[in-house]
């Protein structure tokens, strides 16, 4: 691999590690990390002012979610071919747990609507899961990278 192309992954790792941080931040000023507080988001609390969150409304959050996780984890997924684990099973396992940790965070919203609200437990899970799952691809990736 040339040093222009570890170069602009670099900057990409970088640039994920400023997204990861955001993503951390808005999740808990928006809606929280309590399951009361997921909870209230989507299916609303008279007492604090917090509206319902409908099907329709939940969709629109969700059809951009799914566009970026998807385009996010896949080009990270795809940076793991520069790295050891290529050829090894883990590789595969690694790239199921981020889609299958992504779909679910995604979309357990619709189950919170529909009365499922033990799905915010599920939500909180996932949403660290994957954030955790990024974060070990993205150090993978940086491994490979600098200590090669």
């Amino acid at each position: 691999m040339t040093n222009a192309y570890k170069v602009s992954i670099l900057y990409y790792l970088l640039f994920s590690l400023l997204l990861i941080s955001s993503a951390y931040m808005l999740f808990e000023n928006k809606i929280g990390f309590a399951f009361g507080d997921i909870v209230n988001y989507y299916v609303g609390n008279e007492e604090k002012f917090i509206a319902a969150k409908s099907y329709g409304g939940v969709l629109k959050i969700v059809l951009p979610h799914i566009f970026v996780f998807g385009l996010f984890a896949m080009v990270l997924l795809h940076f793991l071919v520069f790295t050891e684990l290529r050829y090894k099973k883990s590789f595969l396992a690694l790239i199921y747990a981020a889609f299958t940790t992504a779909l679910l965070e995604i979309f357990t919203p619709f189950f919170i609507i529909g009365g499922f609200s033990f799905f915010a437990y599920i939500k909180i899970f996932t949403f660290f899961a994957f954030l955790a799952f990024l974060l070990i691809i993205l150090w993978l990736i940086f491994r490979s990278i600098v200590f090669k």
